[in-house]
């Protein structure tokens, strides 16, 4: 049985509130895609947009960073702190050598831990061009796949994949010049850097900045319409909740949901394409938690909640760097403080979003347990729903099978005994873990081979390159060599229409092909 179809909801109600996510992952301040979407609508009107290309502005000002957690596993390599090197990034204009030199390198270093800061530098100095060439890409290729999920236009993901390109035609992975950027790209760029500079400086740092780089990487003359109307856009931000009003500006014609899990899922799968590990642990949680719902003989309502809140429960994982997620060992107070508060993030996140408030306490309290022992709100089992308790289960269990940086993959059955000694322990569910693990048992996921004509070798080679392997890696893995694994993975590439690792991984994720 199912809930009764619901009204049509406005995207943008989704999109908006869920634009947070970006601003986490970014580094940035809460609000800062919602604050580009607002600025990007004004230039794209002023500039004579028509309204439907107007609509395109909105939607890419406010997943011009949801492609973030895209190149963060590679960045953990070079860096414990990917956020110091986002936002020295956004800072730093690269076609001035000193600046790079005065500018990027020392903030890299300064927001690196104290314990890591001659790495960060050795880092920036021997990998800056190979991250930077990497991120775009990523960045690129996973937002214009995140847009496509969620039905938006065309125009939409062209922007989005020009989203790195300069004016001048020396940056962006495509290497455009002048007309030949999108425009929607070239208004969200303008209006990204001037959302940016103002947070960091105010109302002088944005003139500065959007001068300084008019007609290297950004369009003169959407630059000369930010500078003739910065203080009155700009000022609009000081009035009350910014994101309401934004919604009411949304152009028309608006868009609507015709499937809010597909929305979703999208947003889940954009987090967990931030390391290997978390590859389909948002949908394979949803799974689990449906079914244990199910079999605990739970209404129609908690069933659907279950469900939903488990693809969006991890939202505030993207709060959190990889250098703590993907650490090799055990954490310190600091790591496990920050870790502690992810919880509570993606909380933060659904609260923003009034049609998904009704999910926020269950997502956040998945870490919570019956004894008071969890987080992030040290909840006792008095205060935890049922629906809570079966994602605390799904969530544990699934984590369990699959290996972490820290330890391997463990099998079914020993996760299984694991989950019931925490609850004889008192911190887990007794009913919620029988229940999940009969769901594991009676509903493994169903892999779906053929998708774009990928053969069961070519399917093997996806799984690999999502998990982040070199050629070299591949060709061991699966006994052939090295030059015969790339050219494995160029073809996985072409015909799923993809250039990077994390695109494919959210092919392979969006395929239930892990």
């Amino acid at each position: 049985m199912a809930l009764p179809p619901s009204p049509r909801i406005r995207l943008a109600e989704l999109i908006v509130p869920l634009s947070t996510v970006a601003d986490l992952g970014m580094g940035l301040p809460v609000g800062s895609a919602a604050r580009t979407a607002w600025v990007a609508v004004e230039l794209a009107r002023i500039a004579g947009c028509a309204e439907s290309e107007v609509s395109e502005v909105f939607y890419a000002a406010l997943l011009q960073h949801i492609g973030c957690t895209a190149f963060s596993h590679e960045v953990a390599a070079w860096f414990d702190d990917e956020f110091s090197v986002k936002r020295a990034g956004m800072a730093t204009d690269f076609t001035r050598p000193r600046e790079i030199i005065t500018g990027y390198f020392p903030s890299v270093v300064r927001g690196a831990p104290a314990g890591s800061r001659l790495r960060a530098l050795r880092s920036a100095v021997l990998h800056s061009q190979q991250m930077t060439d990497g991120y775009m890409l990523a960045n690129c290729e996973a937002a214009a796949v995140i847009a496509q999920r969620l039905g938006l236009p065309a125009g939409v993901r062209a922007g989005l994949l020009d989203a790195f390109e300069w004016f001048n035609g020396g940056g962006g992975p495509k290497k455009l010049a002048g007309q030949q950027i999108s425009m929607v790209a070239r208004i969200v760029n303008v209006a990204g850097y001037a959302v940016f500079f103002d947070s960091a400086g105010g109302l002088d740092a944005a003139l500065y900045a959007i001068r300084r780089r008019s007609g290297t990487y950004l369009d003169p003359d959407v630059c000369a319409h930010f500078d003739r109307n910065a203080q009155e856009w700009l000022g609009a931000f000081d009035a009350g909740e910014f994101s309401d009003r934004l919604l009411a500006a949304e152009p028309r014609p608006q868009l609507l949901v015709d499937d809010l899990e597909s929305v979703l899922g999208t947003f889940g799968e954009a987090v967990d394409v931030k390391a290997p590990f978390l590859h389909g642990h948002s949908s394979a949680v949803s799974t689990l938690a449906e079914g244990a719902a199910h079999r605990l003989g739970l209404d129609v309502r908690q069933i659907t909640n279950a469900r939903r809140a488990g693809l969006v429960q991890d939202l505030g994982r993207v709060a959190v760097a990889n250098g703590i997620w993907e650490h090799p060992g055990p954490l310190g107070s600091d790591g496990w403080m920050q870790v502690r508060l992810h919880a509570y993030h993606g909380e933060q996140i659904l609260n923003r979003c009034a049609p998904l408030r009704e999910l926020a306490p269950l997502a956040g309290m998945h870490h919570d347990r019956l004894d008071g022992s969890g987080y992030h709100r040290g909840a006792g089992s008095a205060q935890i729903a049922m629906v809570s308790r079966i994602l605390a289960a799904a969530d544990s269990y699934q984590a369990l099978i699959t290996a972490r940086p820290h330890r391997a993959a463990l099998p079914t059955e020993a996760a299984g005994r694991l989950l019931r000694a925490e609850a004889r322990a008192g911190r887990l569910d007794p009913d919620a873990v029988a229940a999940v693990l009969g769901a594991a048992t009676d509903a493994p996921i169903a892999r779906r081979f053929g998708q774009a004509g990928l053969t069961e070798r070519q399917i093997a080679v996806l799984r690999l390159l999502a998990a982040g392997l070199s050629n070299r890696r591949i060709g061991e893995e699966l006994v052939i060599s090295p030059r015969t694994a790339e050219h494995h993975v160029q073809d996985v590439y072409s015909r799923i229409g993809v250039s990077s690792r994390a695109a494919a991984a959210l092919y392979a994720m969006q395929h239930r092909l892990l």
